[in-house]
């Protein structure tokens, strides 16, 4: 899927201009010409990144970019006529992830989104990965790996692996791994989660001889990975 930017700009020609070369680079674009319709769209939708004016009629670009603050953290580059210091730390203050003044060069504006976008990529990329040494657990693909080998497991085992691996070093009680992982509407068995620690045992501890899955008595399962401070 293209790359959407929206572009928050008053100024017709500014706009048109910035479509027109966003749109060359493969870019797919969306335009606003005021602030209260800009931030519609920012937060209603699907926007990879803001190119935002800092004044605008009806809100302007720092409530703007405030308000996207507070429920996402989609890049923003603001735009703005002053070449003001004060400015520029509001600016970056309200949470623009950078600055540029007009008249700039629209081979800077696309580099700096290019390198927005691609700090971007490996953010994501990283939220998508869990390790605990050489075990490395990947959200979106469903795939866990031990020493580059896959480990073959069930939907509700890998769900299971995720939670105690995103909660590393916390002892989780069987009442809330059932909650979280079964739900909280879940009416059967409540020996299903020794089953299923069992099974992962069986799978990861066991077969590469390692220690992961620690039982606390009387409590429930901590997750750790000796070799991590």
């Amino acid at each position: 899927m293209k790359t959407r930017i929206l572009v928050i700009e008053d100024e017709v020609k500014i706009a048109r201009f910035l479509e027109l070369e966003l749109a060359h680079e493969g870019y797919e674009v969306e335009l606003a010409h005021d602030g209260r319709e800009g931030y519609e769209k920012a937060v209603l939708g699907k926007t990879d990144l803001i190119i935002l004016d800092l004044m605008l009629p009806g809100l302007s670009g720092i409530e703007i970019c405030r308000r996207v603050r507070r429920v996402s953290d989609m890049p923003i580059i603001m735009l703005t006529a002053k070449d003001d210091v004060s400015d520029k730390v509001m600016g970056l203050d309200s949470g623009a992830d950078d600055y540029m003044t007009k008249s700039f060069a629209i081979e800077e504006l696309l580099a700096r989104i290019r390198v927005i976008l691609k700090r971007r990529g490996k953010k994501e990329d990283q939220n998508n990965v869990i390790t605990a040494g050489p075990l490395i657990l990947y959200k979106d693909e469903y795939r866990v790996t031990y020493q580059g080998v896959d480990i073959s497991l069930s939907k509700k085992e890998f769900e299971l692996l995720k939670y105690l691996m995103e909660n590393k070093g916390i002892v989780l009680s069987r009442e809330k791994i059932l909650d979280h992982v079964w739900g909280y509407d879940y009416y059967g068995d409540t020996n299903v989660t020794d089953v299923y620690i069992k099974y992962l045992r069986n799978k990861i501890d066991q077969k590469y001889d390692v220690v992961l899955i620690h039982t606390v008595r009387g409590v429930g399962y901590l997750f750790k990975y000796e070799d991590e401070k």
